[in-house]
């Protein structure tokens, strides 16, 4: 699946996408994936709770399932003005 990352979630992994192999099964487990890869990953997924979560360009929660799902995307809440 692709996994984009927006915002200060990209700077921290330092990549805009990846393409990600996963056996997860919710969004809160390919999370769990990620930050078992490296630092980086542990790092912008520490608070979870100020981040926001698309699946196939559609708003999710964390606990959201991913079979069938082909593009996961992560960025902080937005702010309008």
């Amino acid at each position: 699946m692709q996994v984009m990352y927006f915002a200060w979630v990209r700077e921290r992994i330092g990549l805009p996408m990846e393409e990600v192999e996963t056996q997860a099964s919710t969004v809160q487990d390919l999370v769990a994936e990620l930050v078992a890869r490296e630092a980086r990953y542990e790092m912008a997924f520490a608070d979870t709770s100020a981040l926001r979560v698309a699946l196939d360009q559609e708003l999710a929660d964390f606990d959201a399932p991913l079979d069938g799902v082909r593009e996961v995307a992560f960025f902080p809440p937005m702010t309008g003005g």
